[in-house]
């Protein structure tokens, strides 16, 4: 049996509910048993998820790509700018979909868009207990460059074209 393609594309609002879903299901399988639920799914939290997602979408401020397969969204990434460097804010692939390619093709995506800008580095923090998360990240070429509390900095060379 062959997998379904994966499409990458640029969210829209309409992809809202879906992403919200992919985001809550990826945060439960490295949170339970770390820290309490009502942290990272509990009704203030994922309302605040959803308010902050909405906005990346529409502000046009970050950029934010969702991949899919057979039209429906399992994986998202948001990308921009902050105070300390360009970043990839959120990464996550549905659990249903790892291991499938889903997450590589998500991944050159971004960097294609990082290339396209011409930016020489981007940074992203992981939750240090991910160790499914760092494994991956490491496998594309992200250096641990520091520890924050319980999340890892991890920083990539963005190859060039």
């Amino acid at each position: 049996m062959t997998k379904p393609h994966v499409t990458i594309r640029t969210a829209t609002i309409e992809d809202l509910d879906a992403i919200c879903g992919v985001h809550a299901r990826a945060r439960a399988t490295y949170y339970a048993g770390h820290i309490p639920d009502e942290e990272y799914s509990g009704p203030q939290e994922l309302e605040r998820q959803r308010t902050g997602t909405a906005e990346a979408i529409v502000s046009g401020e970050r950029t934010v790509l969702c991949a899919t397969r057979q039209d429906h969204v399992v994986g998202f990434a948001v990308l921009g700018a902050r105070f300390d460097g360009d970043k990839l804010f959120q990464f996550h692939i549905d659990p249903e979909v790892w291991r499938t390619g889903t997450g590589t093709a998500l991944h050159e995506a971004c960097v294609r868009t990082w290339q396209s800008a011409e930016l020489a580095t981007v940074l992203l923090d992981v939750y240090a207990p991910n160790a499914r998360a760092r494994a991956f990240y490491a496998s594309r070429g992200w250096l641990e460059e520091g520890r924050e509390e319980d999340h890892v900095t991890m920083r990539l060379a963005v190859p060039p074209v």
